[in-house]
Parts: C-alpha cells; structure tokens; sequence
C-alpha cells in the first residue's frame, strides 16, 4: 500500500502520535464484545492490542501490507493466541478472509493509498451488511508546512498520499455502500520535545517515500534541509474521521 518499504522496528518504538490517536478512535466502535474485526493496516499491532481487550469473546484480523509490520504485530499480539488472524494483503486488491467481519477499524492508514473508491469497495465486501466502519486518517491540509518544507528543499514530488475533503469521503462511501456516513475534520498539531526526536520521526514516519527516491548519499542532507525550513519542531497533522455503516 505504501511507496516505500517500512522500518517496522524504528516505527513501533516513535509512532507514539499514531497511538494516541487511534486508541481515541476505538471508542467510537459500538461493541458488545464478541465480534470479529478487521484492523486493516494494523502496522505493528499497538492499537490492535487495545482493541482486543474490547472484545474478550471476539476474534480480530489484523492485516497489513507489509510483511515487516505483521511480523512485529505477531510478536505483540502473541498472547492473544488463536484470537488474532495474521493477514499481508493489499487493501487496493480483493481482501482474502474467509467471513466476513462485524466492523471494520483502522488508523493513520488509508492516507498511503491513492485511489479511495476501490479501498472504500474492497471493505464493503468483507463487512457483513449493517457492519460498522470506523477510521481515521490524514485528510484536507494534513501536513501542510511540512509539504512546503520538502518543496522548500527542492523536491516537487506530490508525496504518496491521498489527503480528500469530507465532502470526497462521503461521496466516495456512499457510492460503496455506507449510506449516510459521519465524516469530518479535526486538527491534531504534533510538536516534539527536541529536534533529534522531530527529525527522527520525519524521517521514519512521513519523507520516507521521498528518500527512497533520492541516492542514499543525499537523504542524510535532505532530512536535515526538511528539518531547517520548518519553523518550529511541529507537525500540522488534520485527521478524516469516519463513522459508518454498511447498508443493510
């Protein structure tokens, strides 16, 4: 799903934001505690395990397109036992589960795949009729400085995200079968302690797709020319959050 490959390892140690976030999210999932989930695009499995404990009798999948970040999730998730279905796949292709689930949740995910109808579509199929989605992610003026930051160093590429309106996203799901849908926007800024932290998470979390781009002897130099053109050590992250049920 994402342009580049991740460093699962150095993601579950900082994505701390991502975290707190989604674990906020979680409680807008209406569960009575026996339900199969889907947590598409688990990462490494840090809100996947509160999850869990919301649903002692159920059973989640927790899927991923990066094998690095299901292999950590595993790790994690261990104690769950035969609760937790493990799954790589990609969330622009048909998914393979083998029933369909009550809800489906996911967080700071669906941003890294550009073409939301076909995402949109391919989780109405795995989601039972009247099933719950529930997500979060970078919508409308996500990360604005930061963009203006990395066009400031010289790189023009738009990046490999998708960052829609509301008025998009309920488009889009309505046409995949969520009638209705609560969609909105809100601010989440980032800042961060020290500059060492503010550049390490750059450089994990949000230019990776860009350094993949450049010779390995460049990234170094433009992180650091990332870092110099923001003003402050903050990122100006706005979030999509949708409530949704399939029709039916």
């Amino acid at each position: 799903m994402a342009a580049h490959q991740w460093d699962a390892h150095a993601y579950d140690r900082i994505a701390d934001p991502q975290t707190r976030w989604g674990v906020a999210v979680l409680e807008r999932l209406q569960l009575r505690g026996d339900e199969r989930v889907l947590d598409a695009a688990c990462g490494t499995g840090r809100v996947s395990e509160q999850l869990l404990e919301l649903i002692p009798g159920g059973k989640l999948v927790a899927l991923d397109g990066d094998a690095a970040m299901i292999a950590e999730a595993r790790g994690r998730l261990a104690r769950f036992g035969d609760r937790v279905e493990f799954v790589v796949a990609n969330l622009l292709e048909p998914l393979p589960l083998d029933a369909p689930v009550d809800a489906v949740f996911s967080t700071a995910a669906f941003h890294w795949i550009k073409d939301h109808e076909r995402l949109f579509a391919n989780l109405a199929a795995v989601l039972r009729p009247g099933g719950q989605l529930v997500a979060q992610f970078g919508g409308e003026g996500n990360i604005e400085t930061v963009l203006r930051a990395i066009r400031a160093a010289g790189d023009d590429w738009e990046g490999p995200w998708c960052y829609p309106t509301v008025e998009q996203t309920r488009a889009r799901l309505a046409a995949a079968g969520f009638p209705e849908p609560q969609v909105w926007l809100n601010l989440e800024p980032t800042p961060f302690e020290t500059s060492e932290a503010f550049s390490t998470f750059l450089e994990k979390v949000i230019l990776g797709a860009h350094l993949m781009r450049k010779p390995e002897a460049d990234r170094a130099a433009f992180v650091r020319a990332v870092v110099h053109n923001m003003a402050k050590p903050e990122i100006d992250y706005v979030r999509m959050n949708i409530v949704a049920r399939k029709a039916g």
